[in-house]
């Protein structure tokens, strides 16, 4: 709860100093309201960096060697920016959902389902000279400010999930990282990001047409309402004509031509784009799950897993499809093999610790939910975890586990309370 603690007295020093901060904006040099020092904005980044990782796919990690492409490109484009001095990090995230976002202090990520729709690396470097001008500028600052998302409801407990939810479970809840990544930005904050990007981008060398070429590719999938891009990108980047024309009239007056590197980004795509078809069953697999058709999903994930049997996403899901058919056996075997794969992602965790539970496993659902809690804390888990010290005749960490999932909304925090009344009558 450290982080809970860090942002209410966080908040209470933003209202403190309201209406007498001022700050330059360090791109374009004017003055803007300040109510979060630069300390705190690398503080929030720092610690907000890997828990909305998490929230929103976790690590590629089926080949670093793309992670670390990006890495140079960011940060070739990071050395020419207005704040070279931030601790920029660049990583590539699993999910399919085509998105990039930024957090303060230059932490900032993309997805492999962005990647895949880009065709050079001269496309690459507009997306992420876009993301480091939201960085560099303080844009995520200035929206946390704006939407009050460092209040302590928001900085409280993180994602309220329930047992059994399908579509949209790693989504909900009030992390403060996956808020701030999430928010939509203004038109004027996605004009402002155009155009210092491009400028980047021509002062690292790249052709300048390719960030034209990017607006112009999402005003046209944004018109034909492709979900996935609806979902992701234009949530949070809202696309518009206004973008193409005023990109340009930029790349224009710049001057076309420059570094490309479509040979070389086919190369370094290669793993990705042959790892695809996996990812679009496991996609599949999600939807039909959503739909209660657990049969057609496990075929659909079963489909995915013989493409790419080292993907611990696929064996998550198909455990999470065991669970629902009351299969709690097969259901451990694939929520095992999902921790050993990836034994830092918290919702492998989370789902290993809840169905451990449900087979009275305590010791193994007090790990699993334990080590879960400590990278992205949830209520269901805290809730759980009361469970298993009431199982444990532990009654002081049974109260202190009731009371934190108690703080959370919905039913899960009404079933924390019923409990916790029960312990302490």
């Amino acid at each position: 709860m450290i982080n809970r603690l860090f942002f209410r007295c966080l908040t209470v020093l933003s209202l403190i100093v309201a209406l007498a901060g001022c700050s330059t904006n360090p791109v374009t040099g004017e003055s803007q309201l300040s109510l979060i020092s630069e300390s705190q904005e690398l503080s929030i980044g720092a610690e907000q960096y890997t828990p909305t990782q998490q929230t929103q796919g976790g690590q590629f990690y089926l080949d670093p060697e793309l992670t670390i492409y990006v890495q140079e490109v960011g940060q070739k484009l990071a050395a020419v920016s207005d704040r070279p001095d931030l601790p920029y990090e660049f990583v590539v995230l699993n999910s399919s959902v085509p998105n990039a976002w930024a957090l303060p202090g230059g932490k900032i990520a993309i997805n492999r389902g962005l990647l895949t729709k880009l065709e050079d690396e001269a496309q690459l470097a507009s997306v992420l000279g876009h993301e480091i001008v939201h960085a560099a500028a303080r844009h995520s600052v200035q929206r946390m400010q704006q939407g009050m998302l460092i209040s302590a409801g928001v900085a409280g407990l993180g994602f309220a999930l329930s047992d059994n939810e399908w579509a949209g479970l790693l989504m909900g809840g009030a992390a403060v990282g996956a808020q701030i990544a999430l928010a939509q930005y203004s038109q004027g904050d996605e004009l402002e990001s155009d155009r210092y990007g491009i400028e980047y981008m021509v002062e690292a060398g790249y052709d300048p047409q390719a960030a034209v070429e990017l607006q112009e590719l999402f005003v046209k999938l944004s018109e034909g309402r492709e979900s996935g891009f609806i979902d992701g990108l234009f949530a949070t980047h809202p696309p518009s004509q206004k973008r193409v024309d005023r990109n340009r009239e930029l790349a224009q007056k710049l001057g076309t031509g420059g570094y490309r590197g479509k040979d070389v980004y086919d190369k370094k795509l290669a793993t990705a784009r042959k790892l695809q078809p996996a990812y679009d069953a496991h996609d599949a697999a999600l939807k039909l799950a959503s739909e209660d058709d657990l049969s057609g999903a496990l075929a659909k994930i079963n489909e995915a897993i013989r493409i790419e049997p080292d993907e611990a996403m696929f064996y998550a899901l198909r455990g999470r499809i065991y669970q629902a058919q009351d299969n709690v056996a097969k259901a451990e075997q694939d929520f095992d093999k999902a921790v050993a794969l990836y034994p830092e992602m918290f919702s492998y965790r989370l789902h290993n610790g809840l169905n451990a539970l449900q087979q009275e496993k305590l010791d193994k659902a007090r790990t699993n939910l334990t080590r879960a809690n400590e990278v992205v804390p949830t209520s269901i888990a805290f809730l759980r975890l009361g469970d298993v010290a009431v199982k444990q005749n532990r009654r002081e960490d049974a109260v202190r586990y009731y009371s934190t999932a108690a703080e959370a909304g919905g039913e899960v925090a009404e079933e924390a309370r019923r409990k916790l009344a029960q312990l302490t009558q």
